[in-house]
């Protein structure tokens, strides 16, 4: 039965953090809000979280994770950041947005993109994540909660602890999130590519990109 806390998104609680960041350094895996949706996470070296993960979601062993950092020195740990990647990730972070870059060799092997070699990194905007971040002292991997037979990810805590108490390891309650993911951008040519249209503006980073409206929804 999954744990339940009540983190406060502007103030987190530090007792409860540490605890949080206790069951993920314990193998567990933990439901957390981010500036775009609710996502789900255990820690980079878990792979049976990372089975967990994907038994719940119903995705494949291809299924890409991403690395939620808490800052630029963190992502270039893991992936290959030139002066120009740099410019474009410090004027879109922390933000909604996941990034597609050339790893390096601290990312494992099974996480990374068979054939090209890249992974998705973010850092969010959003003081519970990056609380947790700051506390576990090393990335999140971690992935949108979109369930099942869903289109949308979750955004309702409760909702998520009717559907999940049984099978993820604690649920943190920071509210309500928007319905969309975050904007994936493709880095890793010349020229970026807009991979996924979600909550972040990428209209500076990709010409011709679409402009998410006010509401958060995009069209």
């Amino acid at each position: 039965m999954a744990q339940f806390f009540s983190i406060h998104p502007d103030n987190p609680q530090v007792r409860l953090v540490r605890q949080a960041v206790d069951i993920v350094r314990g193998g567990g895996v933990i439901v957390y809000p981010t500036d775009s949706a609710y996502a789900i996470a255990c820690r980079l070296e878990d792979k049976s979280g990372a089975e967990r993960i994907r038994r719940l979601r119903n995705v494949d062993k291809d299924h890409n994770f991403t690395l939620v950092c808490r800052d630029l020195k963190e992502v270039s740990i893991y992936a290959r950041v030139d002066n120009v990647t740099y410019r474009a990730l410090k004027a879109h972070t922390p933000g909604p947005f996941t990034f597609i870059l050339p790893a390096t060799r601290e990312v494992p092997r099974r996480l990374a993109h068979p054939k090209r070699r890249t992974i998705g990194l973010r850092i969010p905007e959003h003081r519970i994540a990056l609380a947790l971040l700051e506390e576990l002292g090393e990335p999140l991997m971690s992935s949108t909660l979109i369930l099942p037979g869903h289109i949308l990810p979750q955004t309702d805590p409760d909702d998520i602890r009717d559907h999940l108490e049984k099978l993820v390891d604690l649920i943190i309650d920071g509210g309500h999130c928007g319905p969309d993911p975050t904007t994936v951008v493709d880095l890793t040519d010349d020229v970026p590519v807009l991979r996924r249209q979600g909550r972040g503006d990428a209209s500076a980073l990709v010409p011709g990109a679409e402009r998410p409206s006010r509401d958060g929804t995009h069209g």
